[in-house]
């Protein structure tokens, strides 16, 4: 007879550092499994994460028998109550996020039951997710292409999580599509051409200023706050997300491959194409030392992917030529910086104007992430 499933909060310093690293056990010897670094993961599940001064969260761990540290650890979930979500939405949803579990049904049923629990309490009425912790984060579960490693920012996981959710009774509320494209040696000529005209209109374009890289994400935000708020799971960003994400973002920043469009002083278009930083981190293997640190500059040099996060033109600015300048700018930063493919993700199934663009451009869908959702 086997030991029952203890699913117990996270209340200590050492549970929270078990929450962290137990990813690390559970992916071991998986060599496309890409940890970001367990210092960085510590400061982002700290109050410093101004996330958590808006939301309610709460990390759990499951044990196989008495909770005995990494020992009988099998698995991991946090409940999420985003403040910002209920009073955008008014849906009554809440969200589960950062799950990890072994390939036990019992495991994964014990650790969703008790966010279910809090967001009843709470008087909400839907479970969403995975979102960790927000759509502004990584969210959803791979679906499909477990063959090829996760870039930046994007999720990981084994082909059985899918299998949980849906032993789960969990329904699929919204599946998210990633395209690869690589990039070629000349771009097309419609891109130049659609660049022209939005110059004629007096738009211009510029990389993003790291010496005031706080007062361009502000212009950001302000132009995403604006572009996106339609679009399905979108809750507004504040300037102390985007301070934030900035510092954690400065390091790997190309700002040649960062692109502003321009009108006057009116930001009107943003382009945000990241470099590939999980190609360094599989090799630091979350830790940072000596060695780490060493294998991180050599290997920095030698990046060649990168992930198309951010890409917005302002309402009023739109076919007019400004995405094809944001391209045509950063194309000279991938060139400059030998980028030989760059992941467009995410996007939503059902936005098939941009799904149509992408393929104009050579892309492929290559990965898809599916969020799920069951009544609490």
């Amino acid at each position: 007879m086997s030991e029952p499933i203890i699913v117990a909060a996270v209340t200590t310093p050492k549970e929270l550092s078990l929450f962290v690293k137990l990813p690390l056990l559970l992916y071991a010897g998986d060599p496309l499994y890409s940890p970001q670094l367990t210092k960085d993961l510590k400061h982002h599940f700290s109050n410093e994460n101004p996330f958590l001064g808006f939301s309610t969260v709460k990390y759990y761990l499951a044990f196989r028998g008495k909770p005995n540290g990494e020992k009988n650890c099998v698995g991991r979930v946090a409940s999420i109550i985003n403040r910002r979500h209920l009073e955008f939405h008014n849906d009554g949803v809440g969200f589960f996020g950062f799950f990890e579990c072994v390939n036990d049904a019992a495991v994964a049923a014990s650790l969703l039951d008790a966010v279910r629990g809090d967001l009843r309490q709470a008087g909400l009425t839907i479970m969403r997710g995975p979102m960790s912790f927000s759509t502004n984060e990584e969210c959803g579960f791979l679906l499909d292409g477990f063959n090829l490693p996760p870039m930046i920012m994007t999720p990981y996981n084994p082909p059985y999580y899918n299998d949980l959710m849906r032993s789960y009774a969990m329904d699929k509320v919204k599946d998210l599509y990633a395209y690869i494209v690589d990039v070629p040696e000349v771009m097309p000529e419609k891109v130049y051409r659609a660049a022209v005209i939005a110059e004629r209109r007096g738009i211009t374009v510029r990389n993003i200023s790291m010496n005031d890289l706080t007062g361009d994400l502000m212009k950001f935000k302000d132009l995403y706050n604006a572009a996106w708020k339609a679009n399905w799971g979108f809750v507004p960003m504040t300037g102390e997300e985007i301070v934030y994400t900035g510092k954690q973002m400065q390091q790997i920043i190309y700002p040649e491959t960062v692109a502003i469009a321009e009108y006057g002083s009116e930001t009107v278009g943003f382009l945000g194409l990241i470099p590939d930083a999980n190609f360094v981190l599989r090799a630091m293997g979350g830790k940072m030392n000596p060695i780490t640190i060493a294998k991180a500059l050599y290997l920095s040099k030698k990046i060649r992917d990168a992930r198309l996060m951010l890409l917005g033109t302002k309402a009023g600015f739109r076919n007019k030529g400004v995405d094809g300048l944001l391209f045509r700018e950063a194309f000279k930063g991938c060139k400059k910086h030998k980028i030989q493919r760059v992941e467009f993700s995410w996007i939503l199934e059902d936005n098939l104007p941009v799904q149509a663009l992408i393929r104009m451009i050579g892309g492929t869908l290559y990965k898809t992430y599916r969020i799920y959702e069951i009544a609490v």
